[in-house]
Order: structure tokens, then C-alpha cells, then sequence
């Protein structure tokens, strides 16, 4: 039997380890999460949240490029995380509790 994959970070709405990004209340309406393997994950894009720009989005999606999960402290929060993943109509968006370390990570781990 394998050990579980160890956990690079986990804010409990995001969780990194070594084979892949789980995004927590994901799937609506059910709230199931999306596991997404860091193999897939051809880049990504970090921006600031403004007033206006997805801040207030709680779930779903307001601009049809992007889904976030289910995150009641978004409005608190401040960096938007934006996966290019292959495949996916709309592209998985989240706000990390800590984006500079979720950052610092998924650069060592997609060997950037």
C-alpha cells in the first residue's frame, strides 16, 4: 500500500500536493470538489481582485472564461488564481488563503 501524497498546502478550500490541485466545493449545485492533476495544469495566471472583478463572486461564474468554487471569504480576500488546464470550457479559478505560498509551490512543483 502507498502512502497518501504529501501536502505542499492546504488552506481548506485548496489543497496542492506533489500530483494535484483539489479545489473544494467546486461542483455546483452539489459542492463536490475537482481534483485537477498538476500534469494537466499547462499554466496559470495570478491577478488582483478589484471591487468589481470576481470579488463578490461567491460561486460560479460571472464573465463565462472562468468557475470558482464555493468560497464565502472571497470578498476578504485578494489574489485570484486562474488554472490553464486543457480540455476544460471554463478555465477553474480560486483565491488561495495564502497566494504567495500557494504561488512559491506550484512554481517548485510544475518545475518553474
Amino acid at each position: 500500500m502507498s502512502a497518501p501524497p504529501q501536502q505542499y498546502y492546504d488552506d481548506g478550500m485548496v489543497q496542492l500536493d506533489r500530483h494535484a490541485i483539489t479545489l473544494r466545493r467546486y461542483h455546483f449545485p452539489s459542492g463536490t470538489s475537482k481534483v485537477i492533476p498538476l500534469q494537466s495544469v499547462r499554466g496559470y495566471e495570478v491577478e488582483q481582485l478589484g471591487v468589481f472583478m470576481q470579488r463578490f463572486r461567491i460561486w460560479g461564474s460571472s464573465d463565462l472564461r472562468r468557475w470558482l468554487p464555493l468560497d464565502v471569504q472571497r470578498p476578504l480576500r485578494s489574489t485570484l488564481v486562474t488554472l490553464d488546464v486543457p480540455g476544460l470550457k471554463l478555465r477553474p479559478a480560486f483565491t488561495p488563503a495564502r497566494p504567495e505560498e500557494f504561488v512559491a509551490l506550484l512554481d517548485e512543483l510544475l518545475n518553474r
